[in-house]
């Protein structure tokens, strides 16, 4: 009885790891999206990963440690970056806000807070001066912070990341772009937690191109 016992315990273990290694069959069109023309990446000698979200999305705002858990895992040919949408006119502030915190070097300050804020809590944070005022909660000075808001620098910085998601005909978020060639969404993938995995598959793959 005991023998047999253990002969499918083992049966049942062996048949768990052989489920294991035959992972889902990715298939372009089904599970992914190939783009007709890459748009540019940062570094050719990587594999570029970008996160494109929103602060006030909950899928986004799921997603979240997800990614994060991903990212601190990404082989060191990988350059992880993030790339805030502005689909619509109400999301411009929120994408403006992260590129006038990154130009102060106060990004790690404020990311979770305002997604918090946002995506969390609804807060109204809908202009230049409502996000002034929350991240200098955060010690970052107000007026540095609107002065980056409305400059130069984050107008070219908006430009060239809004440019790269039409260029992708990317419309939702949170949505995984590819080395410039491939876009994940829940939608296609089946779940958040799938996304990661189709990302995984497309990285490797493009690794292996590369070498």
């Amino acid at each position: 009885m005991f023998r047999a016992l253990r002969t499918s315990v083992l049966l049942l273990a062996a048949l768990a790891v052989f489920g294991q290694a035959s992972a889902a069959d990715w298939k372009e069109g089904t599970h992914y999206k190939k783009l007709n023309t890459p748009v540019r990446t940062g570094d050719d000698s990587r594999v570029e990963v970008a996160e494109v979200f929103w602060y006030g999305c909950p899928h986004c705002y799921n997603f979240k440690p997800l990614a994060e858990s991903w990212e601190a895992k990404a082989p060191d040919y990988v350059d992880y970056v993030r790339i805030p949408a502005a689909l619509g006119r109400s999301w411009e502030p929120h994408a403006r806000a992260f590129y006038a915190l990154e130009a102060m070097n106060s990004l790690d300050k404020v990311h979770d807070a305002l997604f918090e804020a946002l995506a969390g809590q609804h807060q109204p944070l809908n202009d230049g001066e409502s996000l002034a005022d929350f991240v200098a909660n955060y010690d970052v000075d107000h007026d540095k912070f609107l002065n980056n808001f409305n400059g130069f620098g984050v107008n070219a910085r908006m430009q060239q990341a809004q440019s790269k998601i039409r260029g992708a005909r990317i419309t939702g978020t949170p949505t995984m772009l590819v080395n410039g060639k491939y876009t994940v969404s829940a939608s296609l993938a089946g779940s958040l937690e799938a996304m990661l995995e189709v990302v995984d598959y497309l990285v490797e793959q493009e690794h292996a191109a590369n070498k």
